[in-house]
């Protein structure tokens, strides 16, 4: 079982992997070098996007629970005042407040606490991506990924509907210790006893666990066990595009 970072803890940990994709990009003449996670961007490109998603939650917790997604304005011109606007609006509205947000079909609460701890894995896959893109890549911090795993299948996994495939068993174990046994079926991805039997299995440090979920790591860099082909097709979907 893992721990949640407390509710200031993330909005600390929002600012701070947010800050790590400001000083890589500080870091390089050229804003316009590709990014390899995401092949269509610049390094300019990814700072625009993450200013762009850090404004639309930033009104989204503000305006509070709806059926649609907030009407959108115009985000602010640089990345460290979306992301005070986002740290300042999730503040404001305290942990339990309710808002809209795109992870309704999975069982994840629609909730300030929900968006920060999303905000958190957002920003620190992104600031990996401006590290790799300027050629100096540093690991997401442990106790940031082991939380981003069990992020992505209770809101990733948990919104992506049934698995397409014959019914499996995936286990995906953490060097530093953490693991998950997900059941993959008509129900989708669901978490199981650890101890259940698996078909196949991932083991890595939490960072490289939580990259390859993201499509940021190829799984034949990580120790695999079992059916690869069915660890193919699990990190394929759902598809991030």
């Amino acid at each position: 079982m893992t721990q949640t970072p407390s509710f200031e803890d993330l909005l600390a940990l929002i600012e701070e992997r947010s800050a790590a994709l400001g000083e890589a990009v500080a870091g390089t003449p050229d804003p316009d070098v590709p990014v390899p996670g995401c092949p269509d961007w610049s390094l300019r490109q990814l700072v625009e996007h993450l200013t762009e998603v850090q404004h639309f939650w930033s009104v989204a917790v503000t305006a509070g629970p709806g059926a649609e997604p907030p009407a959108d304005s115009a985000p602010p011109a640089r990345l460290t005042e979306a992301t005070g606007a986002l740290v300042a609006a999730l503040r404001k509205s305290g942990p339990d407040t309710g808002c809209w947000a795109w992870w309704e079909p999975s069982a994840a609460p629609r909730t300030a606490a929900a968006v920060a701890r999303h905000q958190v894995h957002e920003a620190a896959v992104h600031a990996f991506d401006a590290q790799l893109a300027v050629g100096g890549p540093q690991p997401v911090p442990a106790a940031v990924a082991i939380d981003g795993i069990a992020e992505f299948i209770a809101v990733t996994h948990g919104s992506s509907g049934a698995w397409p495939h014959p019914a499996a068993r995936v286990g995906l174990h953490t060097a530093e210790g953490p693991s998950w046994v997900l059941e993959l079926g008509h129900r989708g991805a669901r978490p199981v006893d650890n101890g259940a039997t698996t078909d196949a299995a991932l083991h890595a440090p939490a960072s490289d666990l939580l990259l390859a979920l993201y499509a940021r790591l190829p799984g034949e860099s990580l120790r695999v066990e079992g059916d690869r082909a069915l660890l193919r097709r699990f990190l394929d979907w759902p598809s991030l595009d």
